[in-house]
C-alpha cells in the first residue's frame, strides 16, 4: 500500500550531507514531498525529516540505504509511531479595506498569525499539521495570495525516548568522534 512515510535521521552537521541523502532518494526514484533540517541539542549534529511516498517495503529498502551514508548517525521510519508531526507556512495577502476584516475572521479562526500589515497586504502565520496548512490556504486563495512560503513537515515521535535520542548514560564520545571535522592538509606558505 502506498502511503506517506516520515523518515527522521541523526546527521552530522557537514557541508554536503543533504545533497547526499537527496540523491540517494533520487537514485531510488523517490520524490521528496518535503524535507527539514535544523540544528539540535546535541552540537556538531542535526535532525533531518523526510517526508516521502511510496510502499512500506521500498521505503524501508531506501531508508537502510540512507543509513548506509557516512555521516548519517541513525536514520528512522517513524510513520507508524503515531508522530506529531507539524509544518508552518507564511502567507501573504492582497488586503484592502473591504477584505481585511474577513480575511483577519479566517485567521483567527485557524489560531493563525498576522506577522505583518501594511496598506495593500497581511503576512499570515500558521502552523499546524498539513490538512489545516492545506485548508487555510485554499481559503485565502480567493482573497488573492501575492507569495508563500512552507518549511515541509518536522516531527518528533509521541511518548517517553524517541529512536534517535542519545541515552543519557552512554557516552556520546562515538558519536561526537565521528562529527568532528576533518582536518585538511593545507600547504604551509
Amino acid at each position: 500500500m502506498i502511503r506517506k512515510h516520515i523518515l527522521v535521521a541523526l546527521v552530522q552537521d557537514r557541508p554536503g550531507v543533504l545533497n547526499r541523502i537527496a540523491s540517494t532518494l533520487r537514485r531510488r526514484n523517490f520524490n521528496i514531498e518535503s524535507i527539514a533540517v535544523g540544528h539540535i541539542e546535541l552540537p556538531n549534529l542535526s535532525r533531518m525529516t523526510i517526508v516521502v511516498e511510496g510502499d512500506d517495503a521500498n521505503v524501508e529498502q531506501v531508508r537502510k540505504q540512507l543509513d548506509k551514508v557516512i555521516e548519517v548517525i541513525r536514520i528512522t521510519d517513524i510513520t507508524g509511531e503515531n508522530p506529531v508531526a507539524r509544518e508552518m507556512a507564511m502567507i501573504k495577502m492582497k488586503a484592502t479595506p473591504s477584505t481585511r476584516s474577513e480575511i483577519i475572521q479566517i485567521v483567527d479562526i485557524f489560531r493563525a498569525s498576522i506577522v505583518d500589515v501594511s496598506p495593500d497586504s497581511l503576512i499570515i502565520v500558521v502552523t499546524g499539521d498539513q490538512e489545516k496548512v492545506d485548508t487555510l490556504i485554499e481559503l485565502l486563495r480567493g482573497f488573492g495570495i501575492r507569495e508563500m512560503s512552507r518549511t515541509g513537515t518536522i516531527a518528533l515521535p509521541r511518548g517517553g525516548v524517541g529512536p534517535l535520542t542519545i541515552e543519557e548514560n552512554k557516552p556520546l564520545r562515538h558519536v561526537v568522534e565521528q562529527v568532528q571535522p576533518e582536518e585538511e592538509d593545507l600547504p604551509n606558505w
